[in-house]
C-alpha cells in the first residue's frame, strides 16, 4: 500500500526539547536585583506562633524527580523558621490517589528534626487527587495544630493537574481562615494554582523549581501580612513584573493532502483533499506581578572608584573589577607616588570631640594613603602622632620602611578621649614630632604635618600654628566642613585645607593630599584621572606659523598633567587635507615621549573638516581598543580658526552623548556661527583673538578641565 494512503490516520507529534532549567516563573529584573533576592532569601527568619502544613503532591504526573525538588523547597523554607512547640509548628502531608499524613504539626520541636523527617519522605505515585486531600483537611483540620488560636498556613506544592475540582474545597478552607500558598512544580497548570491560592494571588502563587526566589516570595508575603517579621528593618518588599509560562500541546493545521474515502452507497473509492494537523509543545505566557524582598547590598554605596565594577560576594563582601590602569587598592583607588623627599607626620585627633568613629576613620585614611603612595623606592618617611590633652608620638617618622609593617603598627594605636587641645599638639609636634636630628640645607627633607580632626580646638591655635610654620613646617589640614575655618587659620591658606561632607568622602581626599605634599607642584590635574585628546586645525587657513603656535600651546598645557597610564593619557589628532592621529592615548606613556610627539606632528594644509575629525576621534581614538579607559572622564579640546566647522555640531553632540566633553578654543577676531554651534549650548568655548595670544589662555583651559568642566552633571 502506498504510504500516502495512511495520511488520514497518522498524527504527527513535534515535541520541542525543553531545557530543565528554563524558568517558568521569571521575574523581570536586573541580574543585580536577582542576586539581592537570592541573598535576602538566606537572611529571612520567621519567629512567631504559627502552624504551617506542607501538602506535597506525590502523584505520577509530578514524578519522583520533581517530588524531590518539592522536598528541597520545604526544607529550605524550614531553614527560615523558628520551629518550637510555642513558636512555629510544621507538619506534612503527601497526596496522590489518597492523602497520607507524613507527620502532624505537634510531632517535632526542632528545626533539625523536621528537616530530617521531610528528607525521609518516600514518593508514592498514583493519581493527582488534590480535591480529596483538601476535603480531608476540611473535615479533620490541620493535625496537631492549635486551631484558630494561631495563624494557619497551608503550602500546597503541586503541578496543578488535579483529577477533580479544587475550587470549592480550597474556597471553604480559606473561608475558615487558612492562608493557602500554591507552589508550582515541574510544568504547572497556573490556572489551578490560582484557584487554590489565597488573595492576593500574586503574593500566594510561587514556583518550587526556583527555590531561592520562591522562598523569598513566601517570606515576603508573610512579612507583608504581619504574620512574621522576616527581614531586617532596612530590607523592603517590592513589586516586580514577572511572567508565568505554561507548557501546552497545540494542534496546527499543516495543509491538505490527497486521500481516498469509500462511499456508503457504492463500493467506489473517491479521491479527495483531506486536512491533516501537526502537534507541538509550546509555552503560553501570562504576565503577572511578583513580590520579593531585597536588602541593601555591599555594592549600593558604589565603593569601586575610577570606573571599577563592583561584584557582590555574599551578604557583606564585594570585589572590584578594575580598569587595567588602576591597580591600587581593592577599590580601584589610584596607585600614586611621592616624587619628592618628605618627612610626613600625621597628627590624629584622639579627643572626645572627634569620637571613636572619627578616630577610626582617620586611621583607615592613613592606612589607605600609605598603601597608595609609598613604594620600595619612595623617598618619603611617615610617622603618626595622636593628641587630646597632650601629644603622643605613636609611630616615629621613618621608623617603618616596610609598608605592611607600618600599616600593622597603626592597629595598635588606641583612642584616648579627653579635651581637644589642638594648639598644644601643634606646638609639641613642631618641637619633637620629627625627632631630635637636625639637618640643614639640601640634606634636610621637607617636613609636613597633616592634621586630621572633626572637632573644634578648646585652646588657641593661631600662635602655635605660626610657631610651627616659622620652623619651616608645612601644615596641611583634613577635616569636616564644620572645622574648615579653623583649619584655614592653622594652615595659613585655604589651598592647604581639604574638607569632606560625609565619611566616605574623606577617602576621596587621598589624591588631593598627595598633590599638595611636594613643593614643586605644577598647577593642573596632577591627580585627575583623564583621557584627553587635542584636535588641531592644520588646514591652509591656519598656516604653518600659526600651527607652530598651537603646538607650543599644546605642549605647555600637557605639562600641567601627570602623564602616565595610571593618571592622565593624552592623544593628538590633526586635520586638514586629511585626518591623521599624530599619537593615540596609549602610545606615549611618558611626558618626554609625548612632548617629542607633539613637536613632530605634521602640518597638512588643504581644506579641513572639523566634523570629519571629530568622527575620526569617536571611531578610532576614544575607544577601549585604542586605550580609552572605561569610567575615566574624557575630553576633546578643539583648536581651530573656525573654517570647516560648519559640519561639526552633530559629531560633537555624538561625542557628548557618549560622555565625552568637547571644549572649543576658537582663534580669530570674530567667531563664526558654525564655531558657536560646535561649542554647544553650554559654556564650552574660549575665544582667543590671535594665535600668539594662546599662551595667555592656558590657565583658563586648565581650570576648565581640572576645576569645573569635568565635574558638571
Amino acid at each position: 500500500m502506498p504510504p500516502f494512503l495512511l495520511l488520514e490516520a497518522v498524527c504527527v507529534f513535534l515535541f520541542s526539547r525543553v531545557p530543565p532549567s528554563l524558568p517558568l516563573q521569571e521575574v523581570h529584573v536586573s541580574k543585580e536585583t536577582i542576586g539581592k533576592i537570592s541573598a535576602a532569601s538566606k537572611m529571612m527568619w520567621c519567629s512567631a506562633a504559627v502552624d504551617i502544613m506542607f501538602l506535597l503532591d506525590g502523584s505520577n504526573s509530578v514524578g519522583k524527580g520533581s517530588f524531590e525538588r518539592s522536598k528541597h523547597f520545604a526544607i529550605t523554607v524550614c531553614d527560615g523558621l523558628d520551629i518550637s512547640p510555642e513558636r512555629v509548628r510544621v507538619g506534612a502531608f503527601q497526596f496522590s490517589s489518597t492523602p497520607h499524613l507524613e507527620f502532624p504539626l505537634d510531632s517535632f520541636s526542632t528545626q533539625q528534626e523536621v528537616k530530617a523527617r521531610i528528607k525521609r519522605m518516600v514518593f508514592k505515585g498514583g493519581r493527582t487527587e488534590t480535591e480529596l486531600a483538601l476535603k480531608y483537611l476540611l473535615h479533620r483540620g490541620l493535625p496537631g495544630g492549635r486551631n484558630a488560636s494561631v495563624p494557619q498556613i497551608l503550602i500546597i506544592v503541586t503541578d496543578g493537574k488535579s483529577q477533580g475540582d479544587v475550587a470549592l474545597p480550597s474556597k471553604q478552607l480559606k473561608e475558615r481562615g487558612v492562608t493557602v500558598f500554591a507552589v508550582g512544580v515541574r510544568f504547572p497548570r497556573w490556572e489551578e494554582l490560582h484557584a487554590l491560592a489565597s488573595e492576593p494571588r500574586g503574593q500566594h502563587v510561587l514556583l518550587a523549581e526556583q527555590v531561592e526566589d520562591a522562598t523569598n516570595g513566601l517570606f515576603s508575603t508573610l512579612s507583608s501580612s504581619a504574620i512574621c517579621s522576616s527581614a531586617t528593618p532596612d530590607c523592603r518588599v517590592e513589586a516586580h513584573p514577572c511572567e508565568h509560562r505554561t507548557l501546552e500541546m497545540v494542534r496546527e493545521f499543516a495543509g491538505n493532502a490527497p486521500c481516498w474515502r469509500g462511499s456508503r452507497r457504492t463500493l467506489a473509492v473517491l479521491a479527495a483533499h483531506c486536512p491533516f494537523y501537526s502537534w507541538k509543545r509550546v509555552f503560553l505566557t501570562h504576565p503577572a506581578t511578583c513580590y520579593r524582598t531585597t536588602c541593601p547590598g555591599p555594592c549600593d554605596s558604589q565603593p569601586c572608584q575610577n570606573g571599577g565594577t563592583c561584584v557582590p560576594e555574599g551578604l557583606d563582601g564585594y570585589q572590584c573589577l578594575c580598569p587595567l590602569a588602576f591597580g591600587g587598592e581593592a577599590n580601584c583607588a589610584l596607585k600614586l607616588s611621592l616624587e619628592c623627599r618628605v618627612d610626613l607626620l600625621f597628627l590624629l585627633d584622639s579627643s572626645a570631640g572627634t569620637t571613636l568613629d572619627g578616630f577610626l576613620r582617620a586611621k583607615v585614611f592613613v592606612k589607605r594613603f600609605v598603601r597608595a603612595v609609598l613604594s620600595e623606592d619612595s623617598r618619603a618617611r611617615v610617622g603618626v602622632a595622636t593628641y587630646s590633652r597632650e601629644l603622643l608620638v605613636a609611630v616615629p617618622v621613618g621608623e617603618y620602611q616596610d609598608v605592611p609593617d607600618l600599616v600593622w603598627s597603626l592597629d595598635g594605636i588606641p583612642f584616648r578621649g579627653g579635651p581637644t587641645l589642638t594648639g598644644s599638639a601643634l606646638r609639641q609636634a613642631a618641637e619633637r614630632g620629627f625627632g631630635s636630628a637636625t639637618r640643614t640645607g639640601q640634606d634636610r627633607p621637607r617636613r609636613v604635618v597633616v592634621l586630621l580632626t572633626e572637632s573644634h580646638s578648646e585652646d588657641e591655635v593661631a600662635g602655635p600654628a605660626r610657631h610651627a610654620r616659622a620652623r619651616e613646617l608645612l601644615l596641611l589640614g583634613v577635616g569636616s566642613e564644620a572645622v574648615r575655618a579653623e583649619l584655614e587659620e592653622i594652615t595659613g591658606s585655604p589651598k592647604h585645607v581639604m574638607v569632606y561632607s560625609d565619611p566616605q568622602d574623606l577617602f576621596n581626599q587621598i589624591p588631593e593630599l598627595q598633590g599638595k605634599l611636594c613643593s614643586r607642584q605644577r598647577p593642573g590635574c596632577r591627580t585627575q584621572a583623564l583621557d584627553l585628546v587635542f584636535m588641531l586645525d592644520t588646514s591652509a587657513s591656519v598656516g604653518p606659523e600659526n600651527f607652530a603656535q598651537m603646538q607650543s600651546f599644546v605642549r605647555s598645557c600637557a605639562l600641567q598633567f601627570e602623564v602616565n597610564p595610571d593618571v592622565t593619557q593624552v592623544g593628538l589628532v590633526v586635520y586638514g587635507s586629511q585626518v591623521q592621529t599624530a599619537f593615540g592615548l596609549d602610545t606615549k606613556p611618558t611626558r618626554a615621549a609625548m612632548l617629542r610627539a607633539i613637536s613632530q606632528a605634521p602640518y597638512l594644509g588643504g581644506v579641513g573638516s572639523a566634523g570629519t575629525a571629530l568622527l575620526h576621534i569617536y571611531d578610532k581614538v576614544m575607544t577601549v581598543q585604542r586605550g580609552a579607559r572605561p569610567g575615566v572622564p574624557k575630553a576633546v579640546v578643539v583648536l581651530t580658526g573656525g573654517r570647516g566647522a560648519e559640519d561639526a555640531a552633530v559629531p560633537a553632540q555624538k561625542l557628548r552623548n557618549n560622555g565625552i566633553s568637547v571644549l572649543v578654543v576658537g582663534v580669530g577676531p570674530v567667531l563664526s556661527e558654525g564655531l558657536r554651534r560646535l561649542a554647544g549650548p553650554r559654556d564650552s568655548l574660549i575665544h582667543v583673538a590671535a594665535y600668539a595670544d594662546l599662551r595667555y589662555h592656558q590657565d583658563v583651559l586648565i581650570e576648565w578641565l581640572c576645576g569645573g568642566f569635568l565635574r558638571r552633571p
